[in-house]
């Protein structure tokens, strides 16, 4: 390990009044921020670092309070500090828990249990400090882009041209709104014993629940089949066909969406990987299922529901 991590211990030290002197130190993993598992003598935790540029999309503050909230209702794992000027934060290590992937969730009982915990998050959870709104979060990264004159992938506009009549539907309806992680990557996901968490809460906000359904279905690769079990884990029974709707509605919109958060990456140059040929990828994807003829039901059933509140049944 490379990095020197003493000046960020010890900012928490004085904070915590702790001794975080470390006998092990192992690198995990992250796309934007360092993230690192050491043994300490307050017992394994994992120190992040944020990562550089994340402050011109992410708010800090906003995802305190949110990643809190989500503790205490017993989704997220314990935090033990953040610092909300930059992001560092300090939080227990499950040292018998295993990171979910896709592959993982290729059991169909992962997959209900997911659901049930994205539930959980938005029945149990307060509301967050912020709302995640789908095209306010687009034109806030094209802003980002706009101001770094950076280029746009090859196609983008007409995606996004597509896409404006799904922001009307959804502007002619009052939407639920709750608490919501709004970025549930399969390895967002800890599987501990017959518990599961969800940590990594930097895009949270209130949002339309079925926002996290599809995006989580998207981002795991789910078939159709395992789209009925999250469903299924979800509502403990057939989903409404409104939010069913939504749901489909958010698989290609949220392909739109870290089309252009690829983007972002790429300019602020993250050695993470090849974020150009990422944002290509899920702006392909994000044509696929917009051309799907479930995609096109679903669109025409929301703009055919009279405005009014879709709450999700409960």
């Amino acid at each position: 390990m490379s990095e020197d991590l003493r000046p960020y211990l010890s900012r928490i030290e004085g904070a915590l009044g702790v001794d975080l002197s470390y006998s092990a130190c192992e690198r995990l993993g992250g796309l934007t921020n360092r993230n690192y598992r050491l043994e300490t003598p307050q017992g394994s935790l994992v120190l992040r670092v944020a990562g550089e540029g994340t402050a011109d999309y992410l708010n800090r503050a906003h995802e305190e309070v949110n990643a809190r909230i989500a503790s205490r209702v017993g989704v997220n794992v314990e935090i033990l500090y953040f610092d909300a000027a930059d992001g560092l934060s300090l939080t227990r290590f499950l040292p018998q828990a295993r990171t979910m992937s896709s592959e993982a969730f290729g059991e169909a009982r992962l997959v209900r249990l997911a659901g049930r915990l994205l539930r959980r998050l938005h029945e149990r959870a307060a509301p967050f400090a912020n709302r995640f709104e789908l095209f306010e979060q687009i034109d806030q990264y094209q802003a980002v882009l706009s101001d770094k004159g950076a280029e746009l992938p090859p196609g983008y506009q007409a995606v996004q041209l597509q896409a404006e009549r799904l922001r009307r539907a959804l502007n002619a309806h009052d939407l639920p709104l709750v608490s919501c992680h709004c970025d549930p990557l399969p390895e967002n996901f800890l599987l501990d014993g017959e518990r599961m968490f969800l940590i990594d809460f930097e895009y949270s906000g209130n949002n339309d629940p079925m926002w996290d359904l599809g995006d989580f279905s998207v981002e795991a690769g789910f078939t159709p089949e395992q789209d009925e079990e999250l469903l299924l884990g979800y509502f403990d029974g057939p989903a409404p066909a409104p939010d069913r709707a939504r749901m489909t509605m958010y698989q290609a919109m949220c392909d739109l969406l870290w089309t252009l958060w690829g983007v972002v990456q790429h300019v602020n140059g993250n050695p993470a990987e090849d974020f150009w040929a990422y944002a290509l990828g899920r702006l392909e994807r994000c044509r696929r299922l917009m051309a799907r003829p479930s995609f096109e039901l679903a669109l025409a059933q929301l703009e055919a529901l009279a405005p009014g509140r879709t709450n999700p049944a409960r």
